[in-house]
């Protein structure tokens, strides 16, 4: 059977491709390519003369088709506008097709936008949660940051530059003061590395509307400040009631401290206990 590579692509610098992609590039029988304008210019850089066809969100149903018929006879690479193919673009149906049908895929590492900005955020890296872009609509987009808020794993998201002021402040909302690293740009002229706490990061920016991809990343949720379940706080109240001396108010203070919940909330608890 032939094989399906998925050859990562420079997301800015041209010069950001290995030896291995653009010799299988050279190889395969034909490239499908997100946008094949975008794609054009790689491939006159590197003097890749194989045929290249488009292969993207609105025309994947019947292009899907074409490429396996393609595989049939020898082997086809995948590439996506920039970075890795597969990552949040069609390329995972592709995948799928080739595998069902017996074919061999078979990655071609190289750049990815999310990995570059972990890496350099100067967040941990050991844990991290990728989601992608987050959701255009206001309601939907503090309903996934609430989803994520108790989550201790570093959060990586993708943004547009028009959008990115009122994430932020969503952000700041739902998730509260935290360290966030912003990248745009990377591996671009223009290329900028923000780092700081979100507060900070809606002051920069709120400046000026920048330009380019846009990558967050934003730390996790401090498991010492992880704010307690209902069930816990309960409990918690109910250890703190056996103790006797303890006016209502001290505990709920005490206990407001350690908990993430507020003070008014941890009494009135407590009363109806």
């Amino acid at each position: 059977m032939s094989t399906l590579y998925l050859v990562a692509t420079p997301i800015g610098n041209l010069e950001d491709i290995t030896y291995r992609a653009v010799r299988i590039l050279k190889e395969v029988t034909i490239i499908a390519a997100e946008d094949t304008r975008t794609s054009g210019g790689l491939l006159k850089r590197y003097g890749i003369s194989t045929p290249l066809t488009s292969y993207h969100e609105y025309n994947k149903s019947q292009k899907t088709a074409q490429l396996l018929a393609h595989l049939a006879k020898g082997d086809v690479a995948l590439i996506s506008d920039a970075g890795t193919p597969g990552i949040n673009d069609p390329g995972f149906v592709m995948v799928n097709a080739a595998l069902k049908t017996g074919h061999h895929v078979s990655p071609i590492p190289g750049p990815s936008a999310p990995i570059a900005a972990l890496t350099a955020s100067g967040l941990p890296s050991d844990s991290f949660l990728y989601l992608g872009y987050l959701p255009r609509k206001k309601s939907q987009r503090q309903k996934l940051l609430r989803e994520v808020n108790s989550i201790p794993h570093t959060l990586i998201f993708l943004e547009t530059p028009h959008r990115l002021c009122q994430a932020l402040d969503d952000i700041a909302k739902e998730l509260g003061e935290r360290d966030i690293a912003i990248a745009r740009e990377l591996t671009k002229l223009h290329e900028e590395i923000f780092r700081g706490k979100i507060s900070a990061a809606q002051q920069h920016f709120s400046e000026k509307e920048p330009r380019g991809e846009i990558t967050l990343v934003i730390a996790g949720q401090d498991p010492e400040t992880q704010k307690w379940s209902l069930e816990k706080l309960q409990h918690a109240l109910k250890k703190e009631q056996l103790i006797e001396g303890n006016p209502p108010s001290k505990i709920a203070k005490a206990i407001a401290k350690k908990s993430g919940w507020k003070r008014s909330e941890v009494y009135n608890i407590l009363q109806e206990l």
